[in-house]
């Protein structure tokens, strides 16, 4: 069976870097690239860790692209500063150098040239906002054709946002970050005929990083995955933290740990519930993940991590 071709864009917090090394783990799956969108993170870096995480998984031949798109409503400084910490890990450091290789394309254009030299259609495994995607649609609109999927981790449809007001006055609380990032590149991604599968905040509030799991993976760390993973954990520990991208990307490889339901519908791009992805009849249809089987995702997640 022929391998599925995936490029990967992420915006370089915790739960990107995880979902990373989940995606690295998976038979199934043949990495064409790695695009860093400079959202949820500080660009340098979440690229140098980004690198660091291939060079410790033996996979220097993956190449990074750096994105340079901006987006509407940045990230909140405290929540981008994660990606510092770690490329300090000294797990990613025992090298002199780093291996893996940063192109020289920018993120957009590296996504439009990876997707005009693929042999067959490509799936988009995107964890921050859509902004380079949609950028790269703009240089290139006929990579449309060459784009399988996107699979998203984006948007909140039955349940509220996690917008705070205390970084966002003005807004009621209704969008999810990656959305209210650029909401103008959902909405232009939103006008595309690419199939959309998403992992809203309605399926991730439902899977925490629980203590439960934590011990679970502290006893399994003399695997070097295991360890990396608990160490990126314990920086999540005083917050609140859901398996966002995490549970975004094991759908590639465990689609069956799944249900997943069509809905109609609409980006709101301006006023108070600027980013809220609005489910409206008669609008753009949507996959959505709506359910997931938490023992088998989890006991997943541990397994993969117990490789290396």
């Amino acid at each position: 069976m022929s391998k599925k071709l995936v490029l990967m864009d992420h915006d370089g917090a915790i739960d990107d870097f995880l979902a990373l090394v989940l995606l690295m783990a998976m038979e199934k799956i043949h990495l064409l690239g790695i695009v860093v969108t400079p959202a949820d993170c500080y660009i340098q870096a979440a690229l140098n860790v980004t690198r660091k995480i291939l060079d410790l998984l033996g996979r220097s031949d993956v190449p990074v692209a750096q994105s340079i798109v901006r987006g509407v409503n940045p990230f909140p400084p405290n929540y981008r500063q994660d990606c510092l910490i770690i490329d300090n890990f000294p797990i990613l450091n025992e090298r002199e150098t780093i291996h893996a290789p940063l192109v020289e394309e920018t993120g957009q254009k590296f996504t439009v040239k990876v997707l005009q030299e693929a042999t067959e259609p490509v799936t988009l495994m995107v964890t921050g906002p859509l902004t380079t995607v949609a950028t790269a649609l703009t240089l290139a609109p006929e990579i449309e054709s060459k784009i399988q999927e996107i699979v998203w981790m984006g948007g909140a449809l039955n349940v509220p946002g996690n917008v705070e007001k205390v970084f966002a006055p003005e807004h009621d609380g209704s969008a999810e970050w990656n959305a209210f990032w650029d909401p103008f590149a959902v909405e232009q991604i939103w006008q595309t005929n690419i199939p959309l599968l998403l992992c809203p905040l309605d399926l991730t509030n439902t899977v925490p990083v629980t203590s439960e799991f934590i011990r679970r993976l502290a006893k399994q760390r003399q695997y070097l995955l295991s360890d990396f993973a608990g160490l990126c954990y314990a920086l999540a520990t005083p917050q609140d933290y859901y398996c966002w991208d995490v549970l975004a990307t094991v759908y590639l490889d465990r689609p069956e740990f799944y249900q997943v339901r069509e809905w109609e519908t609409k980006i709101i791009t301006e006023g108070i519930s600027q980013g809220r992805i609005q489910i409206a009849s008669g609008t753009r249809k949507v996959r959505v993940m709506e359910t997931i089987d938490r023992d088998r995702f989890y006991d997943y997640i541990l397994q993969q991590f117990r490789r290396g």
